[in-house]
């Protein structure tokens, strides 16, 4: 892994968001798209999500920590959208290659869920495969490392082999996938290998990296627990990275979907904007 090229200097980062629906009937819809509690401190200015046309609006923290918000959207044209300003370190991910593996007896009770069977990770089929693949690596941050390599190494990236319904096992034998693909993927093995993984979701812009050709979107990426915490790791990229906004974590993606409605909701529009603000000057940690 090599970090990226970038004075480790705090910026700030302007995130935000531009989705639009079709609704044929009012449906309830349940939104995560607010940066995550553990990032409030840094934010710079409000956080706030906006309906237009407005509607009534509650808030709450879902079973994994994550801010969540509950509305019915109504019939016609709903459009969702924020923009906020957020402080950041700007250094790259941390890495820690002595970090070690927690024995299963061991975990904090809320890492257990994270070793199970979920609805793209399917943990039981990948048993033997992990075992053959990781075995023989050291186990701790090394074995985690070499499950990000593997999967980095041997499945191609592109956005036309986005599938809804792709599991790991599928990314495993197809070879290749979008980012929740790899992630997924990495995280089944990861599991596998009794390390707990958890799929996370958020921003991640082209900071300290050569711009990327295609549109920018939400991310993905996965945390693995080793020694006493949560450490990012992302089977995609496979380099630490600045300016890592985190939005929300679950088992897989469909515990983090941006926006899940229950009854009918066409997307008609999508964008996301992260970059570094030329106000970043002006705003002090």
């Amino acid at each position: 892994m090599h970090s990226p090229a970038h004075s480790p200097q705090p910026i700030v980062l302007r995130l935000g968001y531009d989705i639009q629906f079709q609704i044929p009937a009012p449906v309830a819809m349940v939104a995560v798209l607010n940066v995550h509690p553990s990032r409030v401190s840094d934010l710079r200015a409000p956080d706030q999500l906006c309906a237009d046309p407005a509607v009534p609006m509650e808030g709450y923290f879902d079973s994994f920590g994550n801010w969540a918000t509950r509305f019915v959207a109504p019939r016609g044209t709903l459009r969702l959208s924020n923009s906020t300003l957020i402080y950041d370190s700007g250094l790259p991910d941390p890495v820690c290659p002595d970090a070690c593996e927690v024995p299963v007896q061991e975990l904090p009770h809320d890492a257990l869920r994270y070793l199970y069977n979920s609805r793209y990770c399917e943990v039981d089929r990948f048993a033997t495969i992990a075992l053959d693949l990781f075995g023989s690596v050291p186990r701790g941050w090394s074995r985690v490392q070499a499950v990000c390599d593997w999967v980095h190494a041997r499945v191609s990236f592109g956005y036309q082999y986005a599938r809804p319904t792709k599991t790991a096992l599928d990314v495993f034998t197809e070879r290749f996938g979008v980012c929740r693909d790899f992630q997924h993927l990495a995280v089944t093995l990861c599991r596998a290998l009794n390390i707990p993984a958890r799929y996370a979701t958020g921003y991640l812009g082209d900071v300290g990296v050569p711009p990327a050709p295609s549109p920018m979107d939400f991310s993905a990426w996965f945390e693995a627990y080793l020694e006493d915490r949560w450490w990012t790791f992302d089977a995609r990229h496979n380099e630490p990275r600045i300016g890592r906004v985190l939005m929300a974590t679950g088992r897989d993606a469909s515990d983090v979907a941006m926006t899940t409605s229950f009854g009918m909701a066409n997307l008609t529009h999508f964008t996301v904007i992260t970059e570094e603000s030329p106000q970043a000057s002006a705003i002090t940690a």
